[in-house]
């Protein structure tokens, strides 16, 4: 059986694009979700996975196809989209019917469905996902990304960043916030 999936589409369904945000916060997301599938998902699954994601967001310098844990990762860099790479691999696969697509966009359930590939929306092969895993007997699902506590000296720099500006004037912070810092 082979399972190919829409990146993006799978982050947004999971949730896990909450760190997302920022510099570097989508990088992260890919990294977070490769991690979750490669503990989720079968050991002997895992060859026959791919998580296609678009190429426009691709860290700078990565190669249009690299090995995760086991997991073939394709960046649509040669398409316009990962929509059109996904669709190109499930026409050129040779066992349709053995074939998950995994994906939300109604376009690409038409392409598996025309192939007789199994289509599936990302948040119900998610859900699958969590189920078997915990099922298995597997560490629990990953916690949604959290914002990590300011290192050493973090909040001095960005204080000073500020030139002395009173923070407490905007009425997000209450009165005395920050005079002890």
């Amino acid at each position: 059986m082979a399972i190919l999936i829409d990146g993006y589409n799978l982050i947004h369904a999971a949730g896990i694009l909450g760190g997302g945000v920022g510099r570097g916060g989508l990088e992260r997301s890919r990294l977070a979700l490769l991690n979750l599938l490669a503990e989720s998902v079968p050991a002997a699954e895992l060859p026959n996975t791919t998580v296609v994601f678009d190429a426009r967001r691709a860290p700078p310098g990565v190669p249009r196809q690299l090995t995760h844990r086991g997991l073939t990762v394709l960046f649509a860099t040669a398409h316009a989209s990962a929509d059109e790479l996904i669709e190109e691999l499930i026409r050129a696969d040779h066992a349709p019917r053995r074939l998950t697509v995994v994906s939300s966009d109604h376009r690409l359930q038409r392409a598996a469905q025309r192939r007789r590939a199994r289509a599936i929306d990302s948040d119900r092969w998610y859900e699958e996902l969590l189920r078997q895993r915990g099922a298995g007997g597997q560490v629990e699902p990953a916690a949604p990304l959290k914002p990590s506590a300011p290192e050493f000296g973090e909040v001095e720099y960005w204080l000073g960043q500020f030139d002395g500006e009173d923070i407490a004037d905007d009425g997000i912070f209450p009165p005395g916030y920050g005079e002890d810092l």
